[in-house]
């Protein structure tokens, strides 16, 4: 089984190259999430990471921040804050007891990242017209874990209900569809 960290490295590894993509005229567009425009979501990405990076090393968190941190060089930035992300997990003890406040698994903790990660480079790409291919060894990571974490995630609004997907579906389609996500969104 790969660590957290390992993971993590290969889901930023295909994230950062989404984020690059993203033209300044496309800050504005809707995403795959109905209540983010690309800048929010963008927003919301860095404040996932920078509070997932503290939980790693059982710090403290604030995920009620709201300013708009999608300024400067936030493309270069992103990159920086996802190779400390993985910095922090990789560090001893990282995926053991509990995390945080949260008062969960670490590693469940690891993975609630991860699935952020992967879902919303995949929500951006399709914002933007972008192509986005996810680590084969995260999905396989991700089904299991997202599944099993979707009736709490639906009770506290984080996912939709399931999309229905065929029998077919790839299992990068059925972590989108657990989400709530249509797989099949055209990018724009």
């Amino acid at each position: 089984m790969k660590t957290i960290s390992e993971l993590l490295d290969g889901a930023a590894a295909r994230a950062v190259p989404v984020v690059r993509g993203i033209r300044d005229d496309q800050l504005a567009d809707g995403t795959p999430c109905s209540e983010y425009d690309v800048r929010a979501l963008l927003n919301h990405l860095f404040l996932v990471i920078e509070n997932f990076r503290a939980l790693a090393v059982r710090g403290a968190t604030d995920f009620s921040r709201t300013e708009d941190v999608v300024t400067g060089d936030w493309r270069g930035r992103f990159e920086d804050e996802t190779a400390l992300l993985v910095k922090a997990w990789a560090e001893p003890g990282a995926e053991e007891g509990t995390a945080g406040a949260m008062g969960m698994p670490a590693r469940t903790v690891g993975l609630m990242v991860l699935g952020d990660l992967t879902v919303h480079a995949w929500d951006l790409a399709r914002a933007t017209g972008q192509e986005f291919e996810p680590d084969p060894a995260v999905v396989d990571e991700l089904e299991p874990g997202l599944a099993a974490m979707a009736p709490q995630a639906r009770e506290m609004k984080v996912f939709g209900e399931p999309f229905p997907v065929s029998p077919g579906a790839t299992a990068f389609e059925r972590v989108l569809a657990v989400t709530g996500r249509d797989p099949g969104r055209p990018r724009r």
